[in-house]
């Protein structure tokens, strides 16, 4: 039998991406297979969730699980991961923070299941037949999972350890985690394995940001064409780096993106939407209700910018109706 520490993967509401930044990690791979033994990784290899249940508890040393929490079979599993690992990281931003499926929490599970089912141009459906938890077939029953009223980061259904932010984490971010866990130097729980400081400090355009903003519009990439040297936000195109934490190497603003926010708050910030929306909404040129109003028009979503990957962890949360 192996001396070697186990690991497992998991994946759970998500789009699959961080499953796929593993195998980003390229040659360095081998290097961390040479030193592990992956004991549960279901969508690479063939482990059942009977062979997880056999294991002991805390036999495994650290699971990455990724996706948020929103069928009552991710939350079973995610309870199982935790009681057979030592530690639990909530690989990307959706364990981390609700990541995009926490965005559903706009809409209650009846408007979901009704528009999924029912509603959607695409849909024919004339018996209205849904998806049920349990079904007759042959003598026994068929058991689907149940969809839950809410999206929830993995730490609102278990106890997390660390958390590896970004969509997905990038290689960099991965290698050093595995390592400070191999090498048992891992900071105190809790911790978000990624640099405390605003994206802004490692953004190529830094230099080009002006301390004082007067906002009269903003606008979309597509419906203009953009100074490659020049802070997007004082193009007037919205970008979350002064309230998401970096460590992503800048990525998407050295191609021209601006950031959405996918590494999620540094440890100063509550609430990462509202950080950045009461920074630009202070730094808009009108005075006038008239004039304010039609400087926000120009945010055709504000829920899906600001919000795009917390909503889950935020203040909000959820919208308030009836389920």
């Amino acid at each position: 039998m192996s001396d070697k520490p186990n690991i497992g993967l998991y994946w759970c509401a998500s789009c699959g991406g961080c499953e796929e930044s593993v195998v980003d990690l390229a040659e360095d791979i081998l290097l961390v297979l040479e030193r592990v033994n992956i004991v549960l990784w279901p969508v690479a290899m063939d482990f059942k969730k009977k062979d997880l249940e056999e294991r002991p508890d805390g036999s495994i040393l650290a699971s990455l699980v990724n996706g948020a929490v929103r069928t009552s079979e991710q939350e079973e599993m995610a309870r199982l991961i935790r009681r057979k690992s030592r530690h639990v990281m909530a690989y990307g931003s959706c364990a981390h923070l609700g990541g995009i499926p926490g965005l559903a929490n706009q809409f209650a599970r009846e408007e979901i299941l009704q528009y999924v089912y029912e509603g959607s141009p695409s849909t024919a459906n004339a018996s209205r037949t849904r998806p049920a938890t349990a079904i007759p077939k042959n003598g026994s029953s068929l058991a689907l999972p149940e969809f839950h009223h809410l999206v929830r980061t993995l730490d609102q259904v278990i106890e997390v350890d660390y958390y590896l932010p970004g969509c997905p984490p990038t290689p960099r971010i991965l290698k050093e985690a595995l390592l400070a866990l191999l090498e048992g130097e891992l900071p105190p729980r809790g911790a978000v394995l990624a640099p405390d400081v605003a994206l802004c400090e490692e953004c190529p355009r830094q230099e080009s940001k002006p301390a004082d903003m007067s906002f009269t519009e903003f606008r979309r990439p597509h419906q203009t064409v953009l100074d490659p040297e020049v802070c997007l936000l004082a193009q007037g195109i919205v970008c979350l780096g002064p309230a998401t934490r970096g460590g992503c190497e800048a990525q998407c603003i050295r191609g021209h993106m601006a950031c959405t926010g996918c590494f999620g708050p540094t440890s100063r910030v509550r609430d990462q939407g509202a950080k950045i929306l009461s920074g630009i909404a202070s730094s808009v040129a009108a005075d006038d209700p008239e004039g304010i109003d039609r400087t926000l028009d120009t945010l055709p979503d504000p829920v899906g910018t600001f919000y795009r990957y917390g909503l889950a962890a935020s203040l909000l949360r959820a919208r308030n109706r009836p389920l």
